[in-house]
């Protein structure tokens, strides 16, 4: 959705797509704003069609959100084809900085990743410690049936859980398709990099995301970085040995707690 708006907006540009010099930043906000608002009520949607009748049966939802994964990325494939697409970042931020390290110039870009990061999660520790939504949601997912028996809605609190989650996984997408870009497969990777950040840090813990998202990306960069360079491709494998070495130690991660 938001590459499509951002080409609606500019044009489709030359054969690679838009380059950063012909978008400004309300050119990739808007896009970005609407792709987000989309994937949320999409995945509301989902979540009260399919899911919320399946609550606490893992597998059978698990299987429900794999197959509607496949058939949307069918569609997609069908709609936009096979070929690597990206949404351009703005011109404004598309920039070296100076980090006055040796001489290292680092790119804006990833600064303004890593400040979108810090910003949601510090709201999300925020909202989920210090509110009283928050509070039902923790609540909610160790004990459910005692929750409702109190006299809360959790079904709409769910519902909001829901929607925040997949508001926020679109924005990663929006992030992730002007960092990399989009084309099929490139969903599993990313699920991928996600299971390993939740393994790592311990289900229902954002520092114990934050903390395995920052092993992660040192353990596969640094691994790619040093190994030879004819065995790059085998630094993924120094990512499972983080795995491995952190689930012998910590079996349920970093800042898991028993449910």
């Amino acid at each position: 959705m938001a590459l499509k708006l951002q080409r609606d907006f500019i044009g489709q540009g030359g054969a690679f797509g838009l380059t950063s010099d012909q978008v400004n930043l309300t050119h990739w906000i808007v896009p970005a704003l609407v792709g987000t608002a989309v994937v949320a009520a999409m995945g509301l949607l989902m979540q009260q069609l399919f899911l919320r009748w399946n609550q606490g049966q893992d597998l059978r939802q698990a299987l429900i959100t794999i197959a509607v994964s496949i058939i949307l990325a069918d569609q997609m494939l069908a709609h936009f084809g096979g070929v690597a697409e990206d949404i351009a970042w703005p011109r404004n931020i598309d920039t070296f900085q100076n980090l006055h390290v040796e001489g290292v110039q680092y790119t804006t870009t990833r600064l303004v990743i890593l400040g979108i990061a810090i910003v949601i999660g510090v709201l999300l520790w925020l909202w989920l410690k210090k509110t009283r939504t928050g509070m039902v949601i923790r609540a909610g997912v160790d004990d459910r049936s005692m929750v409702s028996a109190l006299g809360i809605n959790i079904q709409l609190t769910f519902a909001i859980a829901f929607a925040v989650g997949s508001a926020l996984a679109g924005l990663g997408g929006v992030v992730g398709g002007s960092f990399a870009s989009l084309a099929p497969g490139v969903d599993s990777n990313w699920l991928l990099y996600s299971l390993v950040v939740v393994i790592i840090g311990g289900m229902g813990s954002l520092g114990g995301a934050a903390i395995g998202s920052l092993l992660l990306g040192i353990t596969s960069n640094f691994s790619a970085a040093y190994l030879p360079s004819n065995y790059t491709y085998y630094s993924i494998i120094f990512t499972f040995v983080l795995v491995a070495i952190v689930l012998a130690v910590r079996p349920l991660g970093l800042f898991g707690r028993p449910a």
